[in-house]
């Protein structure tokens, strides 16, 4: 299936500007849907707004955000009051500044895109600022509005393009540092270490993505046309037996390994 560009608008850094496309780079298109569907008719059922005091419906041009601020109480705001605080940002990526890549910690990227030269008149500039960076080492950080929110976005040179992250708001990381240091003070057994090493390397296998493909989905497609076909619906699998406490983790580990306990 052909890339879908979802956004076009332009690449500047300083004076120099090229037209670009930005397309998802990552695709759940092929997830399977459902629709919820009335099972006396068939028909599908439709989701309506209602009040939640009164249960009526709400006409579409009653609806209108509201930001809580005490119970039942709403401060309202109108889409032309949204409208005016729109950013310069919605069609121009403008590089502000640069970074070292390995400055910038796993968790705060979000979701990654693909950035290239929306024409050929603007390969040239794009393939220099592209190059620049790499020479470099540094990615670019820019504004954009994408998803109806201005979001903070990194520019990483990726062969022939550049990859476009969304980075998460300073809100949203948590201090990974206070977290992932709790406990864990007292140092594992060198042989229990040593039997966990050998454990890797058995199961060490190059990358493929098969390793993350998504057995559900191929179920419910063969549930579907089964149904579809006629046939008997596939009966459900008994549900995996829960693990049990580990005893010993010396044993553990050498049953893992194919070893006996008692070696």
């Amino acid at each position: 299936m052909a890339q879908r560009t979802f956004w076009k608008g332009y690449l500047k850094l300083s004076l120099v500007t090229c037209p670009v496309e930005l397309m998802p780079a990552t695709t759940d298109s092929a997830k399977v849907r459902f629709h919820v569907v009335n099972r006396a008719t068939g028909n599908r059922i439709q989701s309506r707004y209602v009040d939640a005091v009164t249960g009526k419906p709400v006409a579409e041009e009653d609806e209108v955000k509201g930001y809580p601020r005490g119970e039942n109480d709403y401060v309202t705001l109108e889409d032309e009051e949204l409208e005016a605080v729109a950013l310069e940002s919605t069609r121009t990526i403008d590089i502000d500044k640069f970074v070292a890549r390995d400055s910038i910690e796993w968790i705060w990227f979000d979701t990654p895109h693909f950035l290239l030269p929306g024409d050929k008149m603007g390969e040239e500039a794009f393939s220099v600022i592209r190059d620049a960076m790499k020479a470099a080492g540094m990615v670019g950080i820019a504004r954009l509005v994408l998803y109806r929110r201005e979001r903070a976005v990194l520019l990483e040179p990726r062969g022939k393009g550049i990859v476009l992250w969304t980075l998460h708001y300073g809100d949203e990381v948590r201090d990974q540092k206070a977290t992932l240091s709790k406990g864990m003070e007292e140092k594992p057994d060198p042989k229990l270490a040593q039997l966990v090493e050998t454990l890797i390397k058995e199961r060490s296998k190059p990358w493929s993505a098969d390793m993350v493909q998504d057995p559900v989905q191929d179920m419910l497609t063969d549930i579907i046309a089964a149904k579809q076909k006629g046939t008997k619906r596939a009966k459900a699998k008994a549900p995996a037996e829960k693990p049990g406490n580990v005893v010993n983790l010396m044993d553990a580990l050498r049953k893992s390994l194919g070893g006996s306990p008692k070696r």
